[in-house]
């Protein structure tokens, strides 16, 4: 008399178990590798909070948001023309800190952006003393 087969479900148990050891392994492998890239990532480069960011309702996503990290840009200042560098701190400070717009870049050195400043504060004060005589006038 033949004997019935062996059963198979608890060989095919102990392989799944095995090979899903296997695959937490890798998994933790992979997540311990992905976290020392990142942290020397972080040790080179400022890096991208995307939750500071001001919310914009693009569908495409910005260049340095992307990379996840903050690489200095130069760029040539068109109130004088001067070749200028926008540091990676003034870019973290700008998009995360006083919320401007993801998508806007520097175009004034410093200069031209206090002398800008300055131009914009008379022409206010100007408007001002205008509108405050011309109350005292109606009055």
């Amino acid at each position: 008399m033949k004997h019935p087969p062996r059963a198979r479900p608890p060989i095919l148990e102990r392989r799944k178990l095995k090979r899903a050891a296997a695959d937490a392994e890798r998994r933790r492998r992979k997540d311990k590798e992905d976290a020392r890239a990142l942290r020397e990532l972080a040790r080179r480069h400022l890096l991208v909070n995307p939750v500071n960011l001001r919310p914009d309702n693009s569908y495409g996503t910005p260049e340095f948001v992307r990379r996840g990290y903050y690489v200095d840009m130069p760029f040539v200042c068109k109130g004088c023309g001067a070749a200028q560098v926008w540091a990676a701190t003034q870019q973290k400070w700008w998009y995360e800190s006083a919320k401007g717009d993801v998508w806007s870049v520097a175009v004034l050195c410093k200069p031209c952006r206090r002398r800008e400043q300055a131009r914009k504060a008379a022409a206010r004060q100007g408007h001002l003393a205008g509108s405050a005589a011309k109350g005292k006038a109606a009055a």
